[in-house]
């Protein structure tokens, strides 16, 4: 009979973490979920994610900031976990200018508290979020995961870089293997309501316009959630291997050459066009949108767009739902849910 693995998954209530903790308990893990239910936003939201993975025996929750002192420690040493997904962030490019102090201390302090935790209860992998946004001000596309990202855009990616940094140093020093996944534009039901997709819907619902950026010329690399989970689980049973020496990294590898720690895009890479994500809306509404053309906003990048090879060479597994199933899905959900 096989043992029962555990999985530690911070930020469980989250968009990304729900749906991380569904596929997990699905496959038979025990998963300890970690949220502080932050008014971000909308905390019902994220109450309603948690309720559902409370009907799992095998789901337990502790709703405290992951920066406590001693929290994720006192976690790790009581449960050992055989396997991490660190979710848990401040988000949002945008707020990132209005509160930076809250990204210092989710996404700085909490890392920190979760790599020192792992130090003294090492996991067999720990998988921790990073994002596209870290490729600030890089132009040249698709983006690899070893391109030079040194020119962060907003302080929220720059903390994600950061972090890709300490995880790196603790990988070294401590030999923990750690997977840093960055994901693009990830969107679907239960999905934020600071994207775009969501306010987009609601706008378009309440008879509003809705504010275009960039006039409209704006490229993301929308992931479809389920796809980029399936992308995460895949990944927990592909730990990175510290090497022998330097030379035997393979050129197109973001594995580091001194420690077990790798850096993978999680993308569909075929980015879409935001008038074609609209038009999505349109056609699963029924509804036409006004758009109110507006500039770029200070923070943000024009265009994200995912080499998805080193994942599928991981893996065997690329992201594929297509824009228009998945926004069909988000409508679907969203009118369910607030029963519009």
């Amino acid at each position: 009979m096989t043992e029962t693995r555990t999985a530690l998954v911070t930020g469980a209530a989250g968009f990304i973490g729900y749906f991380t903790c569904l596929r997990l308990l699905k496959d038979g893990f025990r998963v300890i979920g970690i949220d502080s239910l932050s008014d971000y936003y909308d905390p019902e939201l994220k109450r309603r994610r948690q309720q559902g993975l409370l009907q799992h025996q095998s789901f337990s929750v502790v709703n405290e900031p992951i920066e406590t002192p001693g929290l994720l420690a006192d976690l790790f040493a009581r449960h050992a976990p055989d396997i991490v997904v660190h979710l848990a962030a401040q988000a949002g490019v945008r707020y990132s200018i209005d509160n930076p102090r809250s990204y210092l201390e989710s996404n700085l302090v909490g890392t920190f508290e979760l790599l020192e935790a792992a130090r003294w209860n090492p996991p067999q992998h720990m998988l921790l979020a990073s994002t596209s946004s870290a490729y600030g001000a890089n132009t040249e596309m698709p983006y690899r995961e070893t391109m030079k990202a040194d020119h962060q855009m907003s302080f929220y990616a720059a903390t994600k870089k950061a972090t890709e940094a300490m995880a790196h140093s603790y990988a070294h020093l401590y030999d923990l293997p750690v997977t840093m996944f960055r994901f693009f534009t990830v969107y679907g039901p239960w999905g934020r309501p600071d994207m775009a997709l969501f306010k987009f819907t609601k706008a378009m619902l309440n008879g509003e316009a809705i504010d275009v950026y960039n006039n409209g010329e704006m490229m993301r690399d929308f992931t479809y959630v389920e796809d980029l989970v399936e992308a995460v689980r895949r990944l927990i049973d592909a730990p990175p291997i510290r090497v022998d020496r330097p030379q035997d990294v393979d050129a197109n590898d973001s594995l580091s050459p001194v420690a077990p720690w790798r850096i993978v895009n999680i993308g569909n890479s075929q980015p879409v066009q935001l008038g074609d994500m609209i038009g999505a809306i349109e056609e699963a509404l029924g509804i036409k949108a006004e758009r109110n053309l507006m500039p770029m906003q200070p923070g943000d990048v024009p265009a994200t767009w995912a080499d998805a090879e080193l994942l599928q060479s991981l893996t065997g597994y690329v992201p594929q739902t297509d824009i228009r199933e998945g926004v069909s899905r988000f409508v679907t959900w969203y009118r369910d849910y607030y029963r519009t």
